[in-house]
């Protein structure tokens, strides 16, 4: 298998090709960026909320996620891709505009549930679209560097615009929620301009009716997979620890961290854009990780690396913080791909792969939605520091024990890969185990930037 960061020679791009990776590129920039991400904490203690409602808001918001996933799947494949594009689109231009219109509990709770009907619908459905509209003009092969285009000039849009936030504010309060709502509803004017997908291809038609009415038998085959494969399901939980660290971090716990080492509001946007870049970069370049270790090896170091650099902001001044969070954002850019080639090469040929991903998913934020709460209770007592700590240990205890379970649940071989985390192809699979190339340089679960 060729390295898959080098180029191989692929065909032309058709105008109509164009013109679909364009659309697309237009429509993950809009619809993800999200202006108030900087200041959604601050924003809503503005509105009155306190700590244990905000947070509480943010479990509600990763559980109702975990339930509109799979559902959504299904009106995707009824409906079809573009037209999900477009329902999510409406659905997060108006959840964007709740928070104006209606500044209290309910209104971001309503705001929260919105988003995440908004972005589950369009989780598959956006890449769907992009794979169909390029295969059925013949240049499938260009599919991965378009999604990789795509991420990048998201990452790019938001390190330009998050900085603006702060100033932006202080001229309009609820601007960060009116400019995310007008990208959302730009993202909608591309969603209409995408063609018709031409399906003529037998085997797409085939494909695309096959996977009707078979969510319980794909259900039922991926929890047969997990049962066989105790390799796959602790990879799966040993990935829980990247995504819930980083995703706590980035989204829950950011600003409370800014805010009590006195970094004022209106430098969040700064900060967050200087975390970006750091994720950005680090997942783009996992070969810099040494292959000394294998692929898993390398995910139990970096959650432990994740632990630390969150408890060492407890420590030191605003600067130190900043920079801790900066390496934090990166190890986070690190582990991501690693641990989504992990996953891949560890389902079997011939299970239901997406179902798979989706499992991992909902456990994912399953989990975040009670850590979630935890911070919020934590926040609330004013015990931020013991939450930061407290994490950290049990990260650091749980990992280990992890990895030698790993050892214990799967082949030696695999356990030693220790290409697999570059993008060559592994040295040694899981037995049924098939490789998947997947860029490096793309982050796993919508982007390397933090979302909610």
């Amino acid at each position: 298998m060729t390295p898959v960061w080098r180029r191989s020679a692929d065909p032309a791009l058709t105008p109509a090709a164009r013109r679909i990776i364009r659309l697309n590129n237009g429509f993950q920039l809009l619809f993800n960026l999200l202006w108030w991400m900087p200041v959604f904490y601050a924003y809503q203690r503005a509105a009155g909320l306190s700590d244990g409602q905000i947070f509480g808001i943010q479990s509600i918001y990763y559980v109702a996620f975990c339930l509109f996933e799979i559902p959504t799947g299904v009106v995707a494949d009824r409906v079809g891709a573009r037209t999900c594009l477009r329902a999510g689109a409406v659905v997060m231009t108006v959840a964007n505009m709740m928070p104006v219109l209606a500044p209290s509990y309910a209104g971001f709770l309503a705001h929260f549930l919105a988003i995440a009907a908004g972005r589950s619908l369009t989780s598959g459905a956006a890449s769907a679209c992009l794979y169909d509209g390029l295969r059925a003009e013949g240049a499938d092969a260009h599919y991965l560097r378009a999604e990789g285009t795509a991420r990048a000039l998201g990452l790019a849009a938001k390190v330009v615009c998050w900085p603006l936030v702060g100033p932006l504010m202080s001229l309009a309060h609820p601007a960060p929620y009116v400019l995310s709502a007008v990208s959302a509803a730009g993202s909608l004017g591309c969603a209409l301009a995408l063609p018709r997908i031409a399906t003529g291809d037998p085997d797409a038609k085939a494909g695309t009716g096959g996977r009707r009415g078979t969510l319980l038998r794909d259900t039922g085959a991926a929890l047969r997979t997990l049962r066989s494969s105790p390799w796959l399901a602790l990879l799966m939980v040993q990935g829980v620890a990247v995504f819930t660290l980083s995703r706590i971090c980035q989204v829950n716990l950011f600003q409370p961290v800014l805010l009590e080492h006195g970094i004022a509001e209106s430098g969040h946007g700064s900060v967050l854009a200087a975390m970006t870049v750091a994720e950005a970069v680090a997942s783009a370049r996992p070969q810099w990780l040494s292959r000394r270790l294998s692929p898993a090896a390398w995910v139990s170091v970096l959650s432990v690396a994740l632990a630390a650099a969150l408890a060492g902001t407890t420590v030191g001044g605003p600067w130190a913080v900043v920079g801790l969070l900066c390496a934090f954002a990166a190890i986070t850019g690190f582990g991501y791909p690693v641990q989504r080639r992990l996953i891949n090469d560890a389902i079997p040929k011939g299970a239901p792969r997406a179902t798979l991903l989706s499992v991992e998913s909902i456990v994912d934020r399953g989990v975040c939605a009670a850590a979630a709460v935890a911070a919020g209770a934590y926040l609330a007592a004013g015990r931020l520091d013991a939450l930061l700590w407290q994490s950290a240990a049990v990260t650091c205890v749980l990992m280990p024990v992890l990895h030698i379970a790993l050892r214990r649940a799967g082949p030696a071989s695999a356990a030693r890969t220790t290409r697999g985390a570059h993008g060559v192809e592994a040295a040694s699979a899981p037995a049924g185990a098939q490789p998947v190339e997947e860029p490096v340089a793309l982050p796993v679960d919508e982007g390397a930037a933090p979302h909610p």
